[in-house]
């Protein structure tokens, strides 16, 4: 079938959002092996290191909602230039940066881009990709999302230890400047634009929700310290999403139609897209941090054992996708779940004395699982949509990605954290902390299999 094929300039367009939203995520997780580094050239603290991060993800979390707003109003080509060059402006920002609020300003940048990027690829496959293929390109799409976390500190890693934490983000300069020379050339748009004023007061409980719960999750870890901190930022995240779902109601024009939720099946791959994306998040945290504070192996160690479940994700995650365009979504999902339940299993098994290639197997069967269902329930949850909704099922998809990465990774820290404090040690009490952490994704597992039935 002519109209079934898959043009060159079209792989290309999206192949340069790819690389954007690959390194948006890809420099998150392994500026999380520089925090060591950081404290001791900056002069600062645990709590403030890790603004890195969480200013990061804040932004990045703001910007995603109002996605289908950008596409129906600016041209995707010029939304993917605006995204290209603020990445890179953070990045030179945070390259030279002579202190530490430098390397803040640059990160908030960087997440403001990454924010327009990540849908926009989504978008670009879902508006020009024919329907015979959407299952093999989304697949190809969401290994990026699913694969760059484990990437990243195998990245971080390597290049802290040989040549220092600037050069993560001098590395990835020649590649974003192919990607904005891609993305200028074949980028095209395909959908008329249909202009509407900006919600502002809807976009303001957006940022008060996830400015809220961002703040609360990200401070788990440390709840006896900051419980008021916490409590007061749980709050406001709690008034933001009533007023946001409020507002967005009672508006013409919300930046979200949250009547996509009407459709429960809809509703229902929401909530398993964020448990895998949370388990994912969890363990992308949690398995390198034990291999070097049980196992006492090095970040590079760390990094090179969750580098084999990236790979085969990476391949497996195309594969998915056709076996969807091909057989339908429940087969490759239902086999993703039951490859993640056995990795977990078999972790949460040997949760107290995991060798460093116990880990390795079993990432690389959980990296399998991912390959198989993750760009599958995305793909999946937005076909039960309307065409005409997929640009605010998409903004969801994305946000709720974006919030579970914060909480699964906020989860497994305080998790392990509570176990470290105790009389074990710190080795022990990791060990303890991991393997509590790996009940607790079994458990959503389980949820999963049962949504998948």
């Amino acid at each position: 079938m002519q109209d079934a094929k898959i043009s060159k300039r079209l792989i290309g367009a999206i192949i340069s959002a790819g690389i954007m939203a690959f390194s948006g995520i890809v420099v998150e997780t392994a500026m999380n092996i520089t925090f060591p580094t950081l404290m001791q050239e900056f002069g600062v603290s645990t709590p403030t290191v890790q603004w890195m991060t969480t200013i990061y993800l804040l932004m990045v979390a703001i910007v995603v909602p109002i996605s289908s707003w950008l596409k129906r109003n600016f041209k995707t080509r010029y939304l993917f230039l605006t995204a290209v060059l603020l990445f890179i402006a953070g990045v030179v920002i945070d390259a030279s940066a002579p202190v530490f609020g430098a390397l803040l300003l640059g990160r908030m940048i960087q997440g403001i881009g990454t924010g327009i990027a990540l849908p926009l690829m989504f978008n670009i496959i879902l508006d020009q990709v024919p329907l015979p293929k959407i299952g093999m390109m989304m697949g190809v799409g969401t290994l990026i999302i699913a694969v760059a976390p484990a990437v990243g500190p195998t990245f971080g890693g390597v290049v802290v230890n040989s040549l220092g934490w600037r050069y993560i983000f001098i590395i990835l300069l020649p590649f974003l400047l192919v990607a904005l020379l891609m993305g200028l050339k074949t980028i095209d748009q395909k959908e008329e634009l249909r202009k509407s004023k900006f919600n502002w007061v809807n976009f303001f409980f957006i940022v008060l929700m996830f400015t809220g719960f961002i703040i609360a999750f990200s401070n788990l870890s440390s709840l006896a310290e900051h419980a008021v901190m916490v409590a007061v930022a749980l709050a406001l995240g709690i008034v933001g999403i009533i007023g946001f779902i409020w507002t967005s109601q009672h508006s013409k024009t919300p930046i979200i139609d949250l009547t996509v939720f009407k459709n429960r099946s809809f509703s229902g791959h929401v909530m398993s897209f964020f448990i895998f994306q949370l388990i994912a998040l969890g363990l992308s945290f949690i398995l390198p941090n034990y291999i070097q504070l049980v196992n006492h192996s090095t970040a590079t160690m760390a990094g090179l054992m969750v580098l084999p479940g990236a790979v085969l994700g990476a391949i497996l995650a195309p594969f998915g996708g056709q076996m969807l365009d091909r057989l339908g979504a429940r087969k490759p999902i239902l086999t993703g779940v039951t490859l993640t339940l056995v990795a977990l299993i078999l972790l949460a098994v040997f949760g107290r004395a995991l060798p460093d290639w116990l880990i390795c197997l079993a990432y690389l069967i959980f990296m399998a699982g991912t390959g198989f269902a993750f760009g599958n329930t995305m793909t999946s949850g937005l076909n039960q949509l309307a065409r005409q909704q997929n640009a605010d099922g998409n903004a969801v998809l994305n946000a709720t990605q974006q919030f579970a990465g914060a909480t699964g990774t906020s989860i497994a820290a305080a998790v392990v954290a509570m176990s470290q404090k105790g009389t074990a040690g710190m080795t022990m009490g990791t060990a303890i902390g991991s393997q509590h952490a790996f009940m607790l994704f079994i458990a959503l597992a389980l949820i999963l299999a049962k949504a998948t039935k």
